[in-house]
């Protein structure tokens, strides 16, 4: 049993006063005269027994009544738990990510989670509120009922580490209170460490179910085939289990339906539909496909934007057919022209410049190139197997800080690949170490710069410093076969691409997003993002400008999936597609252990229960008031009846 407010027992010394009024009363017993004397001696003592007797038990009673009244004024109490007596700070995380739309038994896991919050979350408790996308300090939760119950999805999700280190910035430092952190999610299985126990508060993690774990969704789209008129698209999608019916697949451009395929899950949980279409201009794909299900993976957008192509130029001093090869159109827009034919002032309205072999870079091609390179083009040197490595050494300088020491002559093989570079992500499905090594009979020895690919003596045969490729060895058949070899079209095309990283078919929201808009830009103007459907919703992204382009970096905005207007004030640029990460498609769990520290349920509504429970103070004073009574009542039958 506790006290509410202890320091009251000490009024307990006040029953030393009854004692001390029985012990030291001062009432005598009045003398009479009788003739019978040996009787009333008899009678005399009777009645001093009985007198003694009486006092002590009214003497009793009152120090009952007493200590009952004291002990009532000191707010006895019990707890089920030490830690119901100590104020609480709460802080809850309520996952709203796109995988909270599955069905649950009352609807939707969102839904039914903020339903079961309302209803038994006391009205008078203070507690934090985190979700991923928004934070509520020091609330009620009638102050941020309506907020809850138009509480939108959102693409992204907190890791377990981020929950918790957001939940301790909401906990004071005071060292007296205890601390909660409950959990609301369906924990999906990501990979990601399960939550640690913390010495600093206690965490409760309430793992919703659905009903079902059946989804059907649009993973992604990509091109099989780009001819001149016709662009063949490939559409990937999945389900959970294998289904009987077919699913229909619509293709929209804007609002116009041009082409219905079906998806089959019968033999597989994966398949793939193709559609044939003929862009012209401008296309705003957009496919959608119907489950009941999740709903954010039911649509998937993507746009083209004709007419747009990176600029190449080769300046030769040899054979560049092999350029011209793997610079071509619709993706580049080739232009050769021999050394003593270059005009220097067209430089900068390319994105690519490849020296060609040209024997001995002029002064002036020099300054043309450092210039171009700081306005960010890029740009790829061929060495001329004939040259001195010293006819290079201002050019690769000032461009990056790289230099040519000797020369060669011996035949050496190319045989590693960095495959960890952005230059060849994604081009090789797994890392090769024995592939037919191309080889290179004279080359330079290269200082500094970043090895792309190198030789078998672990020189460089490519390297990179910023947006300049340096070879170290003329590729002229002579003296290389690499023009053969199978890394030559994915290493310049490559290059090619990202010298003008123009937008890709969709980016997927949530991930660092970088693409390049071919314009040039005035002083102060800056590009905008708006949404076609919602024009005057405007977002300005990150954005850096150079002298033909303008780099554009995106991240966690925009935050709604669709196809959205580059624009430069009210002037239509290019389209740009965003959409939601897939992976919240994949209805996988992760399996929750209940350790100490850490409790684990699978109810809103027990959890608090069980909270208030643990919290509940069972108060006693009424008792004691009753008991305080009783013995008055005893004491007046006492004094009224007892002879």
């Amino acid at each position: 049993m506790q006290f509410r407010h202890p320091e009251l027992l000490y009024a307990l010394f006040l029953l030393i006063i009854p004692i001390l009024v029985h012990l030291f009363q001062l009432r005598k017993f009045k003398k009479e005269a009788f003739t019978n004397v040996a009787f009333l001696k008899k009678i005399n003592i009777q009645t001093r027994k009985s007198n003694t007797i009486k006092k002590l038990l009214v003497m009793l009673t009152r120090m009952a009544a007493l200590a009952m009244i004291i002990l009532a004024f000191a707010q006895p109490f019990f707890t089920l738990s030490d830690s119901a007596v100590k104020a609480k700070e709460t802080v809850i995380y309520l996952d709203n990510s796109f995988s909270m739309q599955a069905k649950g038994s009352a609807g939707p896991l969102l839904k039914q989670s903020i339903q079961d919050l309302i209803k038994n979350v006391p009205e008078d408790t203070q507690f934090s509120l985190i979700t991923n996308d928004r934070v509520f300090k020091n609330t009620r939760i009638k102050n941020i009922r309506q907020e809850l119950l138009t509480l939108p999805y959102t693409a992204s999700q907190l890791s377990q580490a981020a929950i918790a280190l957001k939940a301790q910035n909401e906990f004071s430092d005071d060292p007296s209170t205890e601390k909660r952190l409950v959990l609301i999610s369906d924990f999906q299985d990501k990979g990601q460490s399960p939550l640690s126990v913390s010495e600093d508060y206690k965490s409760y993690i309430v793992q919703l179910t659905p009903a079902t774990l059946r989804n059907t969704s649009i993973d992604s789209v990509y091109v099989t085939k780009n001819q001149s008129n016709t662009i063949t698209l490939a559409v990937l999608l999945s389900s959970s289990e294998k289904q009987e019916s077919n699913i229909p697949v619509s293709l929209y451009n804007g609002e116009i339906l041009v082409a219905k395929g079906t998806a089959s899950f019968r033999e597989s949980l994966e398949t793939t539909v193709k559609f044939d279409v003929q862009p012209e201009g401008v296309f705003e794909g957009k496919l959608i496909i119907e489950d009941p299900d999740l709903n954010f993976d039911n649509s998937l957008y993507f746009s083209f934007n004709s007419g747009t192509s990176v600029k190449v130029l080769s300046i030769n001093e040899s054979d560049d057919r092999f350029l011209a090869r793997i610079f071509s159109q619709p993706d580049f827009e080739y232009t050769g022209v021999l050394f003593r034919n270059l005009d220097y002032s067209t430089i900068a309205d390319y994105n690519l410049i490849v020296l060609n072999e040209v024997g001995s870079p002029s002064v002036a091609l020099v300054n043309a190139l450092s210039a171009f390179a700081k306005a960010g083009g890029t740009i790829v040197i061929i060495p001329n197997q004939k040259s001195e490595p010293s006819a290079y050494s201002t050019l690769l300088t000032t461009l990056g800080g790289m230099s040519f020491s000797k020369i060669n002559t011996t035949q050496r093989l190319i045989t590693t690949i960095n495959y960890d570079h952005p230059l060849y992500t994604n081009v090789f499905e797994n890392r090769i170490k024995n592939f037919q090594y191309p080889r290179a009979l004279v080359s330079f020895n290269l200082n500094g710069g970043d090895r792309l690919l190198t030789y078998e003596d672990g020189a460089a045969f490519l390297a990179t410093r910023g947006n300049t490729y340096v070879f170290t060895s003329a590729l002229s058949e002579e003296n290389s076969n690499f023009k053969n070899s199978p890394l030559i079209v994915p290493t310049l095309f490559n290059v090619g691409k990202q010298s003008l990283n123009l937008p890709e078919l969709y980016f997927t929201i949530g991930k660092d997003n970088v693409y390049d808009i071919p314009i040039s830009l005035g002083e102060d103007a800056i590009l905008n993002l708006s949404h076609t459907e919602r024009a005057s919703d405007n977002l300005i992204p990150l954005q850096q400008s150079f002298a033909t382009k303008v780099r554009v970096t995106t991240g966690e905005t925009p935050a709604e999936a669709g196809i959205y207007n580059v624009k430069l004030k009210d002037s239509v640029i290019q389209r740009v597609s965003y959409n939601y990460d897939r992976s919240e498609s994949v209805l996988r769990y992760l399996e929750q252990q209940p350790q100490e520290g850490i409790s684990y349920t699978t109810s809103i509504i027990t959890l608090f229960d069980n909270l208030k429970a643990a919290d509940d103070v069972q108060s006693l004073w009424k008792w004691f008031v009753i008991f305080a009574l009783g013995f008055l009542l005893l004491e007046m039958l006492i004094l009224k009846f007892l002879k």
